[in-house]
């Protein structure tokens, strides 16, 4: 863990993050701020990707299912066709 806070210079929590940032002060904390925002939206992007992703693999897979039981249908009819005729 970090005793300071983000952005607030090299040695005291900042870290190396960049030349503002390790100068510390308002600029080193307003880059720290748009940093957060940039993974975070970064974050939220990746996350809606992800939902629409699944979405689309639940969908083909429903209709995979469908597809598959209009087959075993029409093979139990066929087999009942058979067992008819026999």
């Amino acid at each position: 863990m970090y005793s300071g806070e983000p952005g607030s210079g090299a040695g005291r929590g900042g870290g190396g993050g960049g030349s503002i940032r390790e100068a510390g002060g308002a600029f080193g904390k307003m880059e720290a701020g748009r940093e957060e925002e940039y993974f975070y939206r970064k974050q939220k992007e990746q996350l809606e990707s992800l939902k629409g992703h699944l979405g689309k693999e639940i969908n083909f897979h429903e209709d995979q299912i469908k597809r598959h039981e209009d087959a075993i249908r029409r093979h139990k009819e066929q087999m009942a066709d058979i067992e008819k005729k026999n």
